[in-house]
């Protein structure tokens, strides 16, 4: 009954959440457009509030946010959960719920639908029903450049791999945002198209890239200036297009040495809107700049000017464990912290995650400020406490298992199981038995057939003996009276000796000689 009114309390909360319009995506209509420009300018941003925090830079962007992409830090923020209107950003979702549910060489099919709904001045590649592109070339396409008919058709393709359709894609959208913690937005198509129902938040847009950054194939497509899609199964010319991140052009005015990638976004409704990783060999950060009627490059370049230069990793390993935290999952966890702050002044939190197996994060603050997370395994004692689950029984079986024989849980196999491998031991023990007597007997017979040479060289060297001295034993009686298998031809006529009378040479076994 608890489950189903919190599953409907979700459902109501999501529909909710739908009908409401954008919080504070239009400008104000009492100001012009210098006066509304010159007021988001002289916004303060939020984490200069923060006592003892580095004060940031100004920006034109009515929203923005600079994160630590591997520790969730945040190390400036303007207004970062206000919501606004994506534009093309959106395409990162698109491109992080592709990656996670197709393959680089799925087909992506353009149906009808996929191109009728362009307008003139849509960002487009020219590609018409029927076609099919790689997703890999689908992706090229669509974050370079940011083609909104290939950001439909990857949704459409991609929704029937997973046995739906392009709606499934979107709420697949939607559900992988919640899943990454975002807060605050809502997606009604895979391009960002207008749609008042379409917003974001710049925190939220900053969790999405950190996601899909992870990903090798999306960090080689956004890296690169130029692409060359060739012909198509009804085109027969190929297309070429270029990156529109001004950041990654070396020589170029906007040129930022340390620009691992990013997506640009404009609409009426949206402005400008900008989404940059960058990456200086210590720390790889995410900028974020939503509706932005300035110069967002520089924006942005002031962003991780402040970003690189007053703040660094601060180890967690020798540093005091939160309570209730037993280890560190992550090989080199860390948190972000300024210049001149110490460990010590942190707070933490922490959220299980799983209580069967004891896991959860720890999330550290500096005065209410996420400066970082890592995943954990926790005490059994702190998740006996918080969620009433007792794990001790199990650890205690697992370490008797080690020392003293099998766990309770081994020993409490179902009887199928300890049939199948009560037989499996029976097999070997019968595999090596066999082994050994077979072993044996090979040895023994090996043996036999020494012994044998040996007295067939032992009577060469004495038949010899007598014929070069013309000698015949007493007890010679005549090879009438040797026996069948003693009788030599080499003795009547010397000339010929028989197949098997030169010095050395044995009798064959009578077994096949392995090949």
């Amino acid at each position: 009954m608890g489950s189903f009114i919190r599953r409907t309390a979700v459902a109501a909360l999501a529909v909710s959440m739908a009908a409401l319009p954008a919080a504070n995506v239009y400008a104000d209509d009492t100001m012009t457009f210098e006066e509304a420009l010159q007021a988001s300018y002289d916004t303060v941003p939020d984490t200069d509030n923060i006592q003892g925090w580095p004060q940031g830079p100004r920006v034109y962007g009515n929203s923005a946010i600079v994160m630590d992409m591997d520790s969730g830090a945040v190390l400036y923020a303007k207004k970062p959960d206000e919501r606004h209107y994506p534009a093309s950003i959106t395409k990162l979702l698109t491109a992080l719920v592709a990656l996670e549910n197709s393959k680089t060489d799925d087909e992506v099919y353009f149906s009808e639908d996929s191109v009728s709904f362009l307008e003139p001045g849509d960002a487009s590649i020219g590609m018409t029903p029927g076609e099919i592109l790689s997703m890999n070339d689908a992706l090229y396409g669509m974050l370079l450049a940011s083609a909104n008919e290939v950001s439909y058709a990857i949704a459409e393709s991609t929704g029937k791999l997973m046995g739906g359709d392009y709606n499934t894609f979107i709420q697949a959208m939607n559900d992988r945002a919640a899943e990454l913690g975002c807060t605050g937005s809502h997606w009604m198509n895979a391009n960002g198209l207008h749609d008042e129902q379409h917003y974001t938040t710049a925190h939220d847009m900053a969790l999405i890239a950190s996601a899909v950054y992870q990903f090798e194939e999306f960090r080689t497509v956004t890296q690169t200036l130029n692409y060359t899609i060739g012909p198509t199964n009804l085109v027969g010319e190929s297309r070429t297009f270029q990156q529109n991140h001004k950041m990654l052009w070396e020589g170029g005015y906007y040129y930022y040495e340390y620009c691992t990638g990013g997506k640009t976004g404009y609409t009426d409704q949206s402005r400008t809107t900008l989404v940059t990783m960058a990456d200086n060999g210590d720390m790889r950060l995410v900028a974020v700049l939503l509706q932005d009627d300035g110069d967002v490059y520089v924006d942005t370049r002031g962003m991780f000017d402040y970003a690189f230069s007053n703040f660094s990793k601060v180890s967690l390993k020798g540093q005091p464990k939160a309570e209730g935290v037993s280890s560190y999952l992550d090989d080199a966890p860390y948190v972000v912290l300024p210049t001149g702050i110490d460990f010590s002044s942190l707070e933490s939190e922490i959220t299980i995650t799983d209580k069967r197996e004891a896991e959860g994060k720890v999330t550290y603050f500096y005065k209410g400020q996420d400066v970082g997370s890592a995943d954990v395994t926790l005490t059994p004692e702190y998740v006996k406490e918080e969620m009433g689950y007792d794990i001790t029984p199990r650890i205690t079986e697992k370490s008797g298992a080690s020392a003293d024989g099998p766990s309770g849980e081994e020993a409490g196999l179902p009887l199928v199981a300890k049939i199948l491998i009560g037989a499996g031991a029976a097999v070997v023990v019968l595999a090596v038995t066999a082994f050994a007597v077979a072993r044996c007997i090979l040895v023994r017979k090996r043996r036999r057939r020494m012994a044998r040479a040996r007295r067939r060289q032992i009577h060469r060297h004495q038949s010899q003996y007598r014929r070069s001295h013309n000698y015949r034993d007493p007890d010679y009686r005549g090879d009438h009276h040797r026996g069948p298998d003693r009788r030599r031809n080499d003795q009547r006529h010397p000339e010929r000796p028989g197949r098997y009378a030169a010095e050395g040479a044995s009798r064959p076994s009578g077994r096949n000689k392995r090949r």
